[in-house]
C-alpha cells in the first residue's frame, strides 16, 4: 500500500495543525494511502526531536531520510511556513526536494507581526504542491510567484447529545448555570481579554480550555485573577461533542486566524458562537454562516434566552456543505490526481 507521511513540529495534540493533519490523514486513507505521522513532538509513529519548535539541535538529513524513505508521498504541515524552527524548514526542505510533497501552509511569515523580516519561508520546489487554508493566503502567495491551491479544512460533521451532565460535573459547573467555552490554546492573538469581558457581560463562566503557549503564562494568568466572572480552565480528553455540548455558547474573539476551526465546529455541535472580524472570518460568512459578534454582547444574549434554531440549523448546514471530510477529501482527490500522485 502507498504510504503517506505527515511532517510537522507536533502532530496529534490538540492545536488547529494537528486538528487539519488528522483530518487530512483520514482523507488520505480514504483515498487509499496508509498515513504515517513524523513530528518533534506528540503521540506519533515516529518521532524526529529536532523538528520540534523547542528543540535546541536540528534534525539530521540522516534522521530525516530514515523517517520518510518509505513514504511515497510527504504532506509537510506548516513546518516549512511558519518559522517556528527553521534549522528544521531548512532540513525538510533538503531532503524532500524532487520527491512528491504537498506543502500544506496555515499561516506564513508575512502574517505574524514578530515573523514578517523572514522571507526564506515558504520554500518551493519544482516537484511540490502547494496548498493553503484560505482563500487570502493563496493570493498572497501567488504575489510572491508560488502556484498554490486553496482547500479549505474538513471536519466530521456528525453529532449528538453528548455527555453534557458528565462534563459539567467534572467542571464542578450547574445545569442551569452559563458556561461559556473558548476552544483555544492561550496566544496573545487569540484575545482572551475580549472573551473574559463577554462573558463578564453575559453573566455567564469563562471556560479556556487549552493551556497558555509564546510565553503568555504571565498574561494569562493575570488575566483570569482579574477576572470578575467565574473561570474554569482546561478539559480532560473527552470527544469534541461532549465538549461543545457541555457548553451554553462559544466565544471566539481572535485578532488573526489562518482559519479559525472552532467557529465551525461549535456550528457542526448546534452551539450558538460569537465570532470575531478576524479576515478569514470574512471568507468563512461569505460561506453563508451567521455568527453573533464579540463586540456586542446583545445578540448573543437575547439568543441565549429565547434561542436561535432557525440560525443554529442554518450555520449547520452550510458547515456539512461547504466544509466537512467529503468536500475536502474530493478537493484532495483532484489535487493528486491532476499530480499524478493517487496511489
Amino acid at each position: 500500500m502507498a504510504k503517506c507521511a505527515f511532517v510537522s513540529f507536533r502532530l496529534g495534540m490538540a492545536d488547529g495543525v494537528s486538528v487539519v493533519a488528522r483530518n487530512w490523514g483520514r482523507a488520505v486513507e480514504q483515498l487509499g494511502f496508509e498515513v504515517i505521522t513524523v513530528a518533534g513532538e506528540g503521540p506519533v509513529d515516529r518521532t524526529v526531536p529536532g523538528l520540534a519548535i523547542a528543540a535546541t539541535d536540528p534534525p539530521s538529513s540522516a534522521e530525516l531520510i530514515e523517517a520518510l524513505a518509505d513514504a511515497d508521498l510527504v504532506v509537510v504541515e506548516n513546518l516549512c511556513t511558519i518559522p517556528l524552527n527553521l534549522p528544521a524548514a531548512r532540513a525538510t526542505a533538503a531532503v524532500l526536494r524532487g520527491r512528491p510533497t504537498i506543502m500544506h501552509h496555515h499561516d506564513p511569515p508575512w502574517q505574524r507581526e514578530r515573523f514578517a523580516h523572514i522571507s526564506e519561508l515558504p520554500i518551493d520546489d519544482a516537484d511540490w504542491r502547494h496548498v493553503t487554508i484560505n482563500l487570502s493566503t493563496k493570493k498572497q502567495m501567488q504575489k510572491r510567484g508560488f502556484a498554490a491551491t486553496c482547500i479549505y479544512n474538513g471536519f466530521a460533521t456528525a453529532t449528538g447529545a453528548g455527555d453534557r451532565s458528565g462534563v459539567r460535573r467534572r467542571l464542578g459547573v450547574g445545569e442551569s448555570d452559563l458556561l461559556i467555552a473558548h476552544p483555544v490554546r492561550a496566544v496573545p492573538r487569540k484575545n482572551v481579554a475580549r472573551a473574559v469581558a463577554l462573558c463578564e457581560q453575559l453573566g455567564g463562566a469563562y471556560w479556556l480550555w487549552g493551556p497558555a503557549e509564546e510565553g503568555y503564562d504571565d498574561e494569562l494568568a493575570r488575566l483570569l485573577r482579574s477576572a470578575s466572572c467565574r473561570v474554569v480552565h482546561g478539559t480532560n480528553g473527552e470527544s469534541a461533542v461532549d465538549l461543545y455540548r457541555a457548553a451554553d455558547a462559544v466565544v471566539f474573539p481572535s485578532t488573526w486566524e489562518g482559519f479559525g476551526n472552532p467557529p465551525v465546529e461549535a456550528s457542526i455541535h448546534r452551539v450558538p458562537v460569537a465570532v470575531a472580524d478576524y479576515p478569514v472570518a470574512g471568507e468563512l460568512r461569505a460561506l453563508g454562516f451567521e455568527w453573533y459578534p464579540t463586540d456586542d454582547p446583545e445578540p448573543l444574549r437575547t439568543a441565549l434566552r429565547v434561542g436561535d434554531d432557525a440560525r443554529i440549523e442554518r450555520n449547520r448546514r452550510v458547515a456539512v456543505k461547504h466544509l466537512s471530510l467529503p468536500v475536502m477529501t474530493e478537493a484532495i482527490a483532484a489535487l493528486l490526481a491532476a499530480a499524478g500522485w493517487l496511489p
